[in-house]
């Protein structure tokens, strides 16, 4: 690694908007991840936290490293980090960052669009096994909202009855006691509990 810089990149992702939202970072014109090398006094997660809450505001927003790559040919090594901020937490960004709508980010580098993807999947993926997605939410939700976060995260409809029944099953969740006030017949809300098994195979969740 003589010669070579080591660069932090963040993938991070938030719910609002009734979308999966992506925030860039603008350098030079261009809008791409955010990303960094360390300062000399800090770690690997404390440079990421770092990059994302000079921009986001970080608030307890949930990390996870996902890949380390640099080709023999590459000028840096980069560590490459996902987040997740939850809805309640996003605030507005200025004009040196902004939030994207997954399904229509600009243009991004080859390498930072395979980054992007790659934290999609693991995303998705750990939604269907772990309790990652209520990390996304507020810390008090309706079914409903719990059941659109994953919708929106997966990209795909799920059954309305089976999923309540599943989630409800798997004991993740506790009513609160609240209920929130709309259109029809109040929504009772629920919080994750934070006794649950950290890991819950989750895959049961889905029809």
């Amino acid at each position: 690694m003589t010669g070579r810089s080591l660069v932090v990149d963040v993938v991070p992702f938030s719910l609002y908007d009734d979308a999966l939202q992506v925030l860039l970072a603008r350098r030079d014109e261009i809008w791409s991840l955010p990303g960094g090398e360390p300062h000399p006094d800090e770690g690997l997660e404390e440079a990421a936290d770092r990059l994302l809450g000079g921009l986001a505001g970080r608030h307890e927003a949930y990390l996870e490293q996902l890949y380390t790559y640099g080709g023999a040919q590459s000028p840096s090594v980069r560590v490459v980090y996902f987040a997740l901020v939850p809805a309640d937490r996003v605030r507005e960004t200025g004009g040196s960052a902004r939030w994207f709508p997954a399904a229509a980010l600009p243009g991004l580098s080859p390498e930072e669009a395979g980054a992007l993807a790659y934290a999609l999947r693991r995303l998705r993926y750990k939604l269907e096994y772990s309790a990652v997605g209520f990390q996304l939410l507020p810390g008090e939700f309706s079914l409903s909202e719990l059941q659109h976060t994953y919708e929106l995260i997966l990209g795909e409809r799920l059954d309305k009855r089976n999923f309540r029944r599943r989630i409800l099953q798997s004991g993740i969740i506790e009513p609160t006691g609240h209920r929130r006030l709309g259109e029809g017949r109040p929504a009772r809300l629920y919080r994750y509990r934070p006794d649950a098994v950290a890991e819950v195979r989750a895959r049961r969740l889905f029809p």
